[in-house]
């Protein structure tokens, strides 16, 4: 959340406004039914909702199938990783965009040190997340010379390292074409140092493509939605905190659920509007972007997440 938009003094919404752990586990109780089987528990930065094991405990309850998981910068890992394990939560995601301090204070803009982090990955190794992905976004000019490093570092079967390109999230990044080190870039450097292969995705949708190392040493993934648009065959919804369906990432505005929620509406009535909403969506964000709709107000990733 860059320091310029999002200061001390910024308001945000009050606790009345956000969805209770019961509000939210109905309504994915709900997404189950419609064939949803894996939920992500994003942000925002999720380790700060208080009593965080208590909703992973209430959604775990409901499918031993779900594939649940969560994304984090990592700061609170090393308290709650092991609370978050024996909740039920099955996998995780850490955002690490440097392997050294300067460069990881200057990408998380909040002067947090890297060594924190590490702690908490290694406090979630300890408590049995393994592999934990960890999740790089590249930047032109800041961080993109930490590319061999990142993969050599996580070069081990606990970690799958995945290089995000810079996306233009949102509408207070900054974001610049310029700024963008493609996948293929990505890719050539890294297979230069250890030759990689290409794998077949996990499952269709699958954002990230796969790549092995040659000498069987571990894997790699790259997202590329700035320069190889996946709109097609995406099929992941996002619930914000405040109970808006959101049909993309870069989306401009989202459907509400809260008031059917706390209206009275039954399960089915629920399910009917979401249904209905993805039926009509015709989101390819990826595939059209342009001059003029990188300027559109798109909702920020700290509120809608990954």
């Amino acid at each position: 959340m860059p320091k310029a938009v999002f200061g001390s003094s910024h308001q945000f919404l009050p606790r009345a406004d956000i969805l209770s752990f019961e509000e939210i586990t109905r309504l994915t109780r709900i997404f189950l039914s419609l064939g949803v089987s894996k939920i992500r528990v994003t942000g925002g930065e999720p380790l700060l909702r208080r009593d965080l094991p208590q909703l992973i405990s209430q959604l775990a309850h409901l499918s031993d199938d779900c594939d649940l998981t969560l994304t984090t910068n990592g700061a609170l890992l090393t308290e709650q990783s092991l609370a978050l394990r024996q909740a039920g939560l099955k996998r995780l995601t850490v955002s690490v965009d440097a392997p050294d301090d300067p460069t990881f204070r200057k990408m998380n803009d909040v002067d947090f040190p890297l060594h924190r982090v590490l702690h908490g990955i290694d406090s979630a190794l300890r408590a049995g997340f393994t592999p934990i992905k960890i999740n790089m976004v590249v930047r032109r000019g800041i961080n993109d010379h930490s590319i061999e490093q990142m993969a050599e570092r996580f070069r081990q079967p606990e970690f799958i390292l995945r290089f995000i390109e810079y996306m233009d999230v949102g509408h207070t990044n900054g974001w610049r074409m310029d700024d963008v080190v493609t996948a293929k870039e990505i890719i050539a450097l890294i297979d230069a140092e250890a030759p990689l292969e290409q794998c077949d995705p996990n499952y269709t949708g699958e954002v990230a493509e796969r790549w092995r190392y040659r000498d069987g040493s571990g894997e790699i993934g790259v997202i590329a939605s700035v320069t190889q648009a996946f709109c097609r065959d995406c099929t992941r919804a996002r619930l914000s905190t405040e109970g808006s369906l959101y049909t993309c990432l870069f989306a401009t505005t989202g459907h509400p659920l809260k008031a059917l929620l706390r209206g009275g509406a039954s399960d089915d009535e629920i399910s009917d509007a979401i249904a209905g909403v993805w039926r009509k969506r015709a989101d390819r964000y990826s595939e059209i972007r342009s001059a003029e709709t990188v300027k559109l107000h798109k909702v920020e990733m700290s509120y809608i997440g990954g």
